[in-house]
């Protein structure tokens, strides 16, 4: 049996991120990957939004930081 892996977007909602963009069925392996693939975007995007917070002389990330590192 494989070990379980903790993922920051459970897979239900992976799952449900797939079936929303047209999946008629996602398999496991899938959901683990899109988890693992959307938690390195969220991960490029904060560290963004940490560097930008920081150069304005803040150390609070606001959404508007969060939206410009989206870009």
């Amino acid at each position: 049996m494989p070990k379980t892996r903790e993922h920051v977007i459970p897979l239900a909602i992976a799952e449900r991120i797939l079936k929303n963009a047209g999946a008629q069925r996602v398999s496991e392996e899938a959901k683990m990957a899109f988890s693992d693939v959307l938690r390195g975007i969220a991960e490029e995007i904060g560290n963004q939004a940490s560097a930008i917070a920081k150069h304005a002389g803040r150390k609070t990330v606001q959404d508007e930081d969060i939206k410009l590192a989206a870009k």
